[in-house]
Parts: C-alpha cells; structure tokens; sequence
C-alpha cells in the first residue's frame, strides 16, 4: 500500500503541474470564460426571479381585485338602505363578506410574496454588482500578469547577459586579449627605448680595441717572417 500510495501522489503531483501549466498557458481566456459563467447565472437568475415576482404580480392583482369588489359592494348595500330597500343591501353585503373572505385568504400568499419578491431583487442587484467588480478585477488580473509575464521575459534575458556564451561575452574576451597584446608591445617599445647609448658606444669602442690589437698582432708576425 505504501508504493501504492506514493505512485498515487506523484501521479496527482504531475496532474496538478500539467493543470497548473495549462491554466497558466490559457490564463486570460480562462479568466474571461469565469466571467462569462457568471454573467450566464445572472441571466438564469434574472429568469428565475422574473417567474416568481410574475407570480407575485398575479396575487396582488388578485388580491386587490377582491378589496375593490369589497369597496363595491358596500357602496352598492348603502345605495340599497338609502333606497330603503334592506333586502337587497343584504344580498350586497353578502357579496362583499365574500369579496372579503377571498382577500383575507390571499393576504398572507401576498405579504409572503412581497418579501420574496424584494429579497430576489436584492439578491440579483448583490450579483450584478458582484459581477461588475469581478469584471473589473479580471482585467486588472490580466493587466498584472501580462506585466509580470513581460517583465520575468526581461529577467530572464537580462540574467543570460553574464554569461560566456553571448555575444557579449565573445566582445569582452576579444576586448582582454587586446589589452594583452597592447601590454606586450608597450613592453617591448619600454625595453628598446631603455637601451644606453653611451654604454652601447663604449661596447663598440671595445670591438675597435680588440681588432686594432689583432692587427698589430699579425703586423708584427708578417715582419718577424721577413727577417733572415
């Protein structure tokens, strides 16, 4: 189970490095896709929300057709007392009970929909304000990674700058060994023009001496080959 186990993680390690890269690789599509999932649970929201405050429309037309009908038929019961006909303001006051009862009935369907109806409208503006500050969160996003992309190229390629294999490199070795040769042949210029001509001269005057004493030499022994 042990070799098991850390076959598993370094699977999922090299899964988690493959998922890492490609993220990376597709970051801003990746980061625009996000936003458009969220703008298409808005709409699936807003379509949600639409159904149920259309519900609620319903009940409180309902609801307020009946409190007219109520309002109706009481003045249609006063009509009838001040006619002096009681039966009929009865029969209208009976009407209106009913009219009442419908609407009683409804009232709490539509205090319960008034609520839901308002916290759907919140929940929608709470998103699409969510929403906006993601969009612009995402294009910052974007912003700094293309900035930091940009500038570890520039890192990068200033860090290769030092190194023996560029160009540069190849232009200070050649800088170097000119420098050396420059410093060869000053040296040499140094030794010649540090020669001493008088001693040079007494040298040479030396060379003279011998070859002035060789001639005597040989003067003297052609003479002595003369004599009888």
């Amino acid at each position: 189970m042990g070799i098991l186990d850390r076959l598993f993680r370094v699977s999922k390690g090299k899964l988690n490095e493959g998922v890492d890269k490609l993220e990376d690789a597709t970051f801003e599509s990746t980061l625009r896709q996000s936003i458009r999932d969220m703008e298409d649970q808005l709409h699936r929201v807003i379509r949600s929300a639409a159904d149920a405050m259309s519900n609620c429309n319903r009940l409180e037309a309902e609801y307020g057709k009946h409190l007219e009908q109520s309002k109706d038929w009481e003045g249609k019961a006063r009509k009838a007392l001040l006619a002096g006909n009681e039966d009929l303001a009865r029969k209208a006051l009976a009407k209106k009970t009913e009219c009442d009862q419908q609407a009683a009935s409804l009232k709490d369907a539509v205090d319960q929909g008034v609520i839901a109806r308002d916290k759907l409208k919140n929940q929608v503006e709470q998103l699409r304000r969510k929403i906006d500050e993601s969009k612009r969160k995402a294009s910052t996003l974007i912003a700094r990674k293309n900035a930091a992309n940009a500038q570890k190229k520039m890192a990068q390629v200033m860090s290769g700058l030092g190194t023996d294999d560029n160009a540069f490199a190849s232009i200070s070795r050649f800088e170097e060994a000119v420098n050396r040769e420059e410093a060869t042949a000053k040296a040499y210029e140094n030794m010649s023009a540090g020669a001493d001509p008088d001693l040079e001269k007494e040298f040479a005057a030396l060379d003279v001496s011998t070859t002035d004493s060789e001639l005597d030499r040989l003067k003297a022994e052609v003479e002595s080959s003369k004599r009888p």
